[in-house]
């Protein structure tokens, strides 16, 4: 077997230093020895497909993850490593498996925690190709989503739990309603049924939301969007809090020996759950699907997302800042009739959202205009500042008509039921001045409605 990556904590001391430090210090610092790696300042980019075994001793450990090293970027590379220690350490987590897309975290994580077979519990609302997956295409592979309108009807929930259910998955932030999911609420009531909760916390980013904090099993991410924040690279991780049992009897893919992780020659056999303890699940989805699947995240990429997340924090608050400002101008503009943003008062979910995220849903809304589709298209024509362009997260502002690009392969009842219609636009607000954004949209609403 290759050997798998580090803990993200090189020892004791280390790990309670980090665990002092401000949010802002650990996207700079976490997860990275300068000296093991020539004194560089910046993470080095380790362009290498595989790594030197050294002798046939060290080989033989190596392949038998009896010691700590890297065999083949595939399964661990030094750059990619530096990435998922960093983020685990963001998101309070065990352990991080990056991958090459926020679509591989998503997939990888719910074909994991399903394997086998089994029924996943979803929200109507997920972004397009998550609903696609599990849809669709997942339960071609016996893995099958049972969607809720509200998924925060915790009743509703609960009734829709049978014996087949291995997870309810969710969005932190709904995009683009950006309705807020009750963690704590539905981490209670998986836990009660022996499941896990799995979220995917893109649209706010671990340093607005960490859902961990409360009682969330595993977090996926696209960092492609805010992590990197500025339109170049495309990548995904999968981070682990290892609280979770996977012993409980509903997971036999945890508990049953495995040829990869064992020492056949020996007379030696081990489970995911006998060999790595709290961070089976994480350890499962390195060894069995990126090994396998082969969903790698390049070095250069990762190297992108690190220069990212160090400015993470001053760029989420200029954004977020920007983003209210222009939710509350937007409210009270001609041809605007409603307005998506749940840290404004009044929205449905404002409450969950003073709760779980006090410094601000994210840089992403909608809103809704009179007239039709036309006067849509219209609206995306005459913006000059924004960029029509279907991402969220980036540094430049962004602008999007949903149900003609990113839920275009959603069922028109799901997205319907999520508030989603032809007169909705979103927008991803970027590191512009909020006073040219605004300008730009007055101008380009107004102009949609000129006689």
């Amino acid at each position: 077997m290759s050997n798998t990556t580090r803990d993200h904590c090189n020892s004791q001391s280390h790990c309670k230093d980090v665990a002092a430090q401000r949010f802002e210090t650990k996207a700079i610092h976490a997860g990275y020895d300068r000296q093991a790696n020539a004194d560089a300042v910046s993470v080095p980019i380790y362009a290498s497909a595989a790594f030197d075994l050294e002798n046939a001793q060290r080989g033989d450990a190596l392949a038998g993850g009896e010691i700590s090293g890297f065999e083949y970027s595939r399964v661990a590379n030094p750059t990619v490593d530096a990435l998922e220690k960093r983020l685990a350490t963001l998101e309070n987590g065990v352990g991080a498996v990056a991958v090459s897309s926020g679509m591989a975290a998503v997939s990888y994580a719910l074909m994991c925690v399903a394997e086998g077979g089994g029924r996943i519990i979803a929200p109507v609302n997920l972004y397009g190709a998550s609903v696609d997956a599990l849809g669709d295409f997942l339960p071609q592979f016996g893995i099958h989503g049972d969607f809720i309108t509200n998924i925060n009807d915790l009743n509703a929930v609960e009734a829709a739990i049978g014996p087949q259910t291995k997870a309810i998955y969710t969005e932190t932030v709904a995009n683009p309603s950006t309705a807020v999911a009750d963690i704590e609420g539905l981490a209670q009531l998986a836990h009660k049924h022996g499941i896990p909760l799995i979220v995917d916390n893109t649209v706010p980013t671990p340093y607005l939301l960490r859902p961990i904090d409360f009682g969330a099993d595993i977090v996926v991410h696209s960092t492609t969007k805010g992590i990197t924040g500025h339109g170049n690279a495309i990548g995904g991780v999968v981070v682990d809090a290892g609280r979770f049992d996977w012993t409980n009897g509903k997971f036999p893919q945890f508990t049953r020996d495995d040829l990869v992780i064992s020492d056949q020659k020996a007379g030696q056999w081990n489970s995911f759950a006998s060999r790595f303890g709290n961070q089976a699940f994480i350890k499962r989805v390195r060894t069995k699907y990126l090994r396998t699947f082969g969903a790698v995240q390049s070095p250069f990429n990762a190297y992108l997302q690190l220069v990212g997340l160090e400015t993470l924090a001053v760029r989420e608050r200029q954004e977020v800042a920007s983003a209210l400002a222009i939710a509350k101008h937007l409210r009270g503009l001609e041809h605007v009739t409603r307005v998506n943003y749940a840290s404004l008062e009044g929205q449905g979910t404002h409450d969950l959202a003073q709760k779980y995220l006090p410094e601000g849903v994210g840089t992403i809304l909608s809103f809704t205009v009179e007239g039709d589709a036309n006067n849509v298209q219209r609206i995306l024509d005459g913006t000059e500042v924004f960029s029509y362009v279907p991402n969220i997260g980036d540094s430049r502002s962004l602008i999007v008509d949903p149900t003609h690009v990113t839920h275009r392969e959603v069922p028109q009842r799901y997205y319907e039921a999520a508030g989603v219609g032809d007169n909705l636009i979103r927008l991803s607000v970027g590191l512009e001045n909020v006073d040219d954004l605004i300008a730009d949209l007055d101008q380009a609403i107004a102009g949609a409605y000129a006689a």
